[in-house]
């Protein structure tokens, strides 16, 4: 799991205070899934979180209780990239990151990246969804990364 570079890792009190403002109690395990997925660089799954955070002594449940409780107060998001299992990022405010963005998973290896929404166009068209003009869906593409190609 690579970090972002030359970003400003936050600290402990920008986490604290991230859940306050959320309404939410800061807890070590908050902080750890906060921390853990600030430095992703593409979404992760409870496995995977288990799998990082597991030297720290989160067990399964503990962290998974937390990316719910995260969810629901908006400062992680939950998206089903088609393979059924949940994937989660944090709620970012940078451009790349506002809101719904498109991924990109490989249908080799299921490597997953975030795209720029710059990078899909969507058109809405006449007997379209109404969710589609509002921008209100999860765009997921398929196919074989650099890597696998």
């Amino acid at each position: 799991m690579a970090a972002r570079k030359n970003a400003p890792q936050p600290k402990l009190a920008d986490y604290q205070d991230r859940l306050r403002t959320a309404g939410l109690r800061s807890t070590s395990p908050r902080v750890a899934v906060l921390r853990e997925l600030e430095t992703a660089t593409a979404p992760l799954s409870h496995a995977d979180l288990v799998e990082a955070l597991s030297e720290e002594g989160y067990d399964r449940v503990t962290i998974y209780r937390n990316l719910t409780d995260l969810t629901e107060a908006g400062l992680v998001v939950r998206a089903d990239l088609g393979d059924h299992v949940w994937r989660f990022e944090l709620k970012r405010e940078e451009k790349s990151h506002q809101g719904t963005h498109p991924h990109f998973t490989c249908t080799d290896c299921g490597t997953v990246a975030c795209l720029p929404a710059e990078s899909v166009r969507i058109t809405p068209a006449k007997g379209a969804p109404k969710a589609v003009s509002a921008r209100s869906v999860d765009i997921q593409l398929r196919g074989l990364c650099d890597h696998c190609v």
